[in-house]
């Protein structure tokens, strides 16, 4: 069932949907009455479930597959939704990956596939989706970053990298576009229960570093972008980095 629908006939693109914090995401920007894109990488079963729960609620979505890390397929995708609904009015990019290892053994093509996708991605979509929001004259653009953007950890050299690229990326971005109406801002979760932190190693000794002392839900983190996408209130904030992350970080 929609819930409020402050974003009813509004369009909502959120790549990397199909699981995780972007099925969240998706779900949540459903339930203010978005008409959601799922883009998906790989996984049309998923992709599709998703858009089934969405089309259950009473909202309209379509499983849109694109590699974000490549020109061609971000263009195709945008095409895709403006064909499709004819405008964009709230675009989140959240897909990502990892390849973890110490510098000393990681390979070029780790550091680099991880760079393309999770930041040369963001790029690629922000531009495509920000041509057609500077026309609007309006748009919410939320980045999902990550706290080790901010704080580094050993063995994720490449996705802290790119991590703390898209925060001075969205910053940057924030002051190009604000004339036009337009906020960006990022989110920045720590330890959240989803398929990529359940690969790494993570135990008590992360638990210790946690004041709420547990890790974060997906729908915890959707909570936060759905209010930057949707609230009234927001549209006083861009720019901004704001951590989703039990406390891991304190500035």
């Amino acid at each position: 069932m929609i819930g409020s629908e402050r974003l009813k006939g509004q369009v909502a693109v959120v790549t990397g949907a199909s699981r995780g914090i972007g099925r969240a995401v998706a779900i949540a920007l459903a339930a203010e009455g978005a008409k959601v894109v799922v883009n998906y990488a790989k996984s049309s079963p998923a992709a599709d479930a998703v858009v089934a729960e969405i089309e259950g609620m009473g909202s309209e979505a379509i499983a849109l597959q694109a590699d974000v890390a490549q020109t061609e397929q971000v263009e195709a995708l945008f095409r895709a939704v403006l064909d499709q609904w004819g405008r964009i009015d709230v675009l989140v990019n959240n897909a990502g990956i990892a390849r973890d290892t110490l510098l000393i053994r990681m390979k070029l093509e780790d550091w680099q596939a991880v760079i393309d996708l999770n930041l040369t991605g963001v790029f690629l979509c922000t531009k495509a989706a920000s041509k057609v929001m500077l026309k609007q004259r309006s748009g919410r653009i939320i980045n999902v970053t990550s706290v080790v953007g901010e704080m580094g950890n050993a063995g994720q050299a490449n996705y802290s990298a790119s991590k703390a690229g898209v925060i001075g990326f969205t910053k940057t971005i924030a002051k190009e576009v604000a004339s036009r109406g337009i906020t960006v801002n990022a989110v920045a979760p720590g330890f959240i229960t989803t398929d990529m932190t359940a690969d790494l190693k993570v135990g008590e000794e992360i638990l210790k570093t946690i004041p709420l002392g547990r890790y974060g839900e997906p729908e915890e983190v959707a909570g936060l972008i759905r209010f930057l996408a949707a609230d009234a209130a927001a549209a006083y904030i861009t720019g901004q980095v704001i951590n989703v992350d039990g406390g891991m970080v304190m500035a």
